[in-house]
């Protein structure tokens, strides 16, 4: 910082400082942290089986491709919420990364969670990608693609907190 004002004040010749401009957020980064925020809603609506709440983050032709390989529409993830042997007893975010291209955004993220999913302990560490689409001036979650690590004791990284996914 001294060499910047150093030569602002040789330049002008009268001895004042420039304080640099703060920087105003972008509309990518206002959605970044939009679908952050969105992000956390989903496991917030999960863990406390809230399938209205769920409802309206996901998009009406919503499908996850689950780690199993089984396709799971909208209608049956949230009537599977408040079924008997489903729950997420914790969720531990990692890493989120965030894309905007107009009107679609890709998120991919890492999570470690104690979660069952019909009776079967599926507790562990994910990796998953989630495709977002900008509906009515609303995001709205398009496609979610979770990878379990079938050795869950490190999640792979790409230097600086991003994901290789």
């Amino acid at each position: 910082m001294s060499v910047v004002v150093l030569s602002v004040t040789m330049m002008f010749g009268q001895g004042q400082t420039v304080t640099p401009a703060a920087k105003t957020p972008s509309s990518a980064d206002a959605a970044a942290a939009e679908l952050k925020q969105i992000e956390n809603n989903w496991v917030e609506a999960v863990k406390t089986k809230n399938a209205d709440r769920l409802g309206d983050i996901l998009a009406n032709d919503w499908v996850e491709m689950r780690w199993y390989g089984v396709a799971v529409r909208k209608m049956q993830d949230q009537a599977g919420l408040k079924a008997p042997g489903n729950s997420l007893d914790s969720f531990e975010m990692g890493p989120v990364n965030v894309r905007v291209f107009g009107n679609t955004a890709i998120v991919t993220g890492s999570d470690t969670e104690k979660s069952a999913d019909n009776g079967k302990d599926t507790s562990g560490k994910y990796v998953w990608t989630d495709i977002f689409l900008k509906q009515s001036g609303k995001w709205k979650q398009w496609r979610r693609n979770p990878v379990r690590y079938p050795n869950s004791s490190t999640v792979p990284h790409l230097g600086r907190g991003r994901l290789v996914c």
